[in-house]
């Protein structure tokens, strides 16, 4: 039987869900997008149509929703007949949307983790604070729930899971590195919501060292790595979703994520912070408005989706995991390289989008299936890695495993 889909937001990785799940109708049946603005929805639809996506012929549709709210997101899954729902709006939808479908009984799944738009940095594990309340509401109801499914995090967790079951008898650290090494040509832009994107940045850096939380500036800590396809890149530790899961479900005592910035990056993000333009606190301006100074620049700034057609160059994104095996030193990079070109062509995205659509198909074909159709609340590091992997080589995003014996590509 077909899984029919339901697909939340408006932007460049809905647009790459939207493609991935046409171009794998013949499993997931009838697709349908929602978002405040139906005018993205249907643009994403004629995109899908004019590339020829779908694999047969079948159901489109856009729909207006406000996903806040939770009666009108039942009510479309209902009208749409939705098994899956594919979440990829805001983050500040999630919990609305999780309880959707747990009160409608189908399978949710999302690419970030929860925010409320006037907190951030919450005190860790951040996935406390939100959706795992939910997991008894999820197995009670039989729902499958999986967390943070796109690339990073989601794809880096598989990876650890990988490395941790198969690669090592202990694990002494998983560092997960996100490299960008490719150019939109703007003078600044972000490579998706800019809201979302600032707010990874603006507060504490926390990190999982000696099997504890550890707080740090951002900017703090750097790296430089001679990887695959982009060669010597600087990267700095930043706090990101998944060590929040992998921390607790993953017996490792260190974990942290790296992402690159480049130097003009760090300036103008500078500049913006210590100006106040980044703070999620309303101020008022001289003529009594007010106004929250980050929606302010996020209104300037480019939309990220505008960005893919000028970006070239490649991403590098992947686990660093050291640990022993046999009673000798080992390490791994467990890796995908992305090109935003190639993104472009395919489906009208840019590569960063492209490496946060992919995975959340590739897990709704596996909930289709029944391999990852769990009926509870998981993250990505607690199911079975190599199915998923498979699936990602399969479908645009091929893995591959650099170590003692050499860089390969790697499939089960």
């Amino acid at each position: 039987m077909k899984k029919n889909v339901l697909i939340i937001g408006g932007g460049g990785v809905a647009q790459v869900v939207a493609h991935k799940c046409a171009q794998h109708n013949d499993v997931l049946g009838n697709i349908h997008l929602a978002s405040r603005t139906v005018e993205k929805c249907q643009q994403i639809i004629d995109s899908v149509r004019e590339k020829g996506s779908l694999k047969v012929a079948g159901e489109l549709q856009a729909h207006a929703l406000d996903a806040l709210d939770v009666e009108a997101t039942k009510a479309l899954i209902d009208k749409t007949q939705s098994q899956i729902v594919i979440n990829v709006g805001s983050s500040f939808i999630n919990m609305s949307v999780l309880q959707a479908c747990i009160e409608t009984g189908v399978a949710y799944l999302d690419t970030a983790i929860h925010e409320e738009q006037d907190k951030i940095c919450e005190t860790p594990p951040w996935y406390a604070n939100y959706e795992w309340k939910r997991k008894a509401a999820c197995e009670e109801n039989g729902v499958t729930a999986i967390l943070g499914i796109g690339f990073d995090p989601g794809v880096v967790n598989a990876y650890a899971a990988l490395a941790v079951s198969e690669y090592f008898d202990s694990v002494d650290s998983i560092d997960i590195i996100d490299i960008n090494a490719g150019s939109h040509g703007r003078y600044f832009a972000t490579n998706f919501d800019p809201e979302i994107n600032f707010r990874e940045f603006t507060g504490r850096v926390w990190s999982w060292q000696d099997s504890q939380w550890q707080q740090n500036q951002m900017f703090e800590v750097k790296r430089t790595d001679d990887l695959p396809v982009v060669g010597m890149q600087t990267s700095y530790m930043t706090g990101h979703d998944e060590l929040h899961s992998m921390s607790q479900n993953l017996n490792v005592p260190n974990i942290r994520f790296w992402m690159g910035f480049g130097e003009h990056y760090i300036n103008v993000f500078t500049v913006l912070k210590n100006l106040g333009l980044l703070s999620e606190q309303p101020v008022t301006t001289a003529e009594g408005l007010e106004v929250v100074p980050l929606k302010v620049v996020k209104a300037v700034l480019p939309d990220p989706s505008s960005l893919a057609p000028d970006y070239a160059g490649k991403t590098c994104i992947g686990d660093v995991v050291k640990g022993k095996k046999n009673g000798e030193d080992k390490e791994v990079f467990i890796y995908n390289v992305a090109d935003h070109a190639e993104a472009y062509a395919e489906v009208g995205s840019q590569g960063i989008s492209y490496t946060a659509g992919v995975p959340a198909v590739a897990a709704a074909l596996l909930i289709a299936s029944g391999e990852w159709d769990v009926k509870k609340m998981v993250n990505v590091e607690e199911l079975p890695p190599k199915p998923f992997i498979n699936l990602l080589n399969e479908m645009g995003l091929p893995t591959r495993i650099k170590d003692a014996d050499g860089d390969r590509s790697l499939s089960f």
